[in-house]
């Protein structure tokens, strides 16, 4: 396997209760690069707020980068988003990945928030647009389909220049067009490897921007001593979360079985060009503090070292 960008490997936060601080700090302690959380208004599980819950995390870490994953930007005012995000970047002292999706599968949050679910693509772009020019720390207009403003500035501005950056969720391929376009990474979620990488040129064509878009992979996974075990519990926890039949998709889209199984897979996604990986906890939460312990202890140290190899051998050579 050739020599690339560092590696960075995130966890999600599985709780959403008075217990994120503590699941911060063992996250931390554990050696992660990334602790993520995602967000809904509205979902079949309870959710957290990405906001709220990585604030939390902030006050007790120092080290570990904090990702939402995704903030459903068509929901909030774009000056209210590109605030909270600054302040958040500069809480957590320059720490802050902001991801980004149009979310979209549960059109009853998109009602209680007044956003007609229909224009949460281009209400994203237009958010994406006004967030950049906000995070300058200069006074900004705006005119634009949804916002119009005068000299409106943002400040304390993020600590990250030129803002936190931004990595764009989805699948299709306007969302591919809007990481091109306004992204500094891309996250896609359910897919296999091979989409990834086409999805990488994709991306790579439509960029007119001379630094290229950094290219991750959310993996939903469930690592077990006992493979079936943990295809089992995957199963059964995405069925509870998305409400249809994952059977077909485990081996498809998914990091799931024993340790070596993880680690093979995990290598699949890194070979098709992500340099991020945030492992979601497919699996019950009794069990999502072992899994992860899995993960950080056994499964992430394997991935390092057989990517790092090549590396010792040429330069022993």
């Amino acid at each position: 396997m050739t020599a690339q960008r560092s590696l960075r490997f995130g966890t999600v936060i599985t709780v959403t209760d008075q217990r994120v601080p503590e699941v911060a700090r063992l996250t931390e302690e554990q050696g992660w690069d990334i602790l993520a959380t995602g967000e809904h208004v509205s979902f079949n599980l309870p959710i957290a707020n990405a906001f709220v819950s990585l604030s939390a995390a902030a006050a007790v870490t120092s080290r570990i980068q904090l990702m939402s994953s995704m903030t459903l930007l068509p929901l909030y005012p774009a000056g209210l988003a590109a605030k909270m995000a600054s302040a958040l970047d500069n809480l957590s002292g320059g720490r802050l990945l902001l991801g980004v999706g149009v979310g979209g599968e549960n059109p009853r949050e998109f009602d209680a928030c007044g956003v007609p679910v229909r224009q949460r693509g281009s209400r994203m772009d237009e958010s994406l647009a006004i967030m950049r020019r906000l995070w300058s720390g200069a006074s900004e207009s705006f005119r634009g389909r949804y916002y119009e403003f005068d000299e409106v500035r943002i400040s304390p501005s993020p600590v990250q220049r030129p803002g936190p950056p931004i990595w764009v969720a989805g699948r299709r391929e306007v969302a591919m067009r809007r990481a091109a376009e306004h992204g500094d990474g891309w996250m896609p979620y359910m897919y296999s490897p091979e989409m990834l990488a086409d999805s990488i040129d994709t991306i790579a064509r439509y960029r007119e921007r001379p630094e290229p878009v950094e290219s991750g992979a959310y993996l939903w996974s469930c690592v077990h001593e006992d493979a079936v075990t943990a295809a089992g519990y995957a199963e059964e926890s995405l069925g509870k979360t998305y409400r249809q039949d994952f059977s077909s998709m485990i081996d498809r889209y998914l990091v799931v079985g024993d340790v070596e199984s993880a680690v093979a897979r995990t290598l699949d996604y890194i070979a098709a060009g992500a340099t991020t990986i945030i492992y979601g906890a497919a699996c019950p939460l009794d069990y999502a503090a072992r899994h992860i312990e899995l993960l950080a202890t056994e499964v992430v140290p394997q991935v390092r070292a057989r990517v790092e190899q090549p590396q010792v051998e040429a330069s022993d050579a």
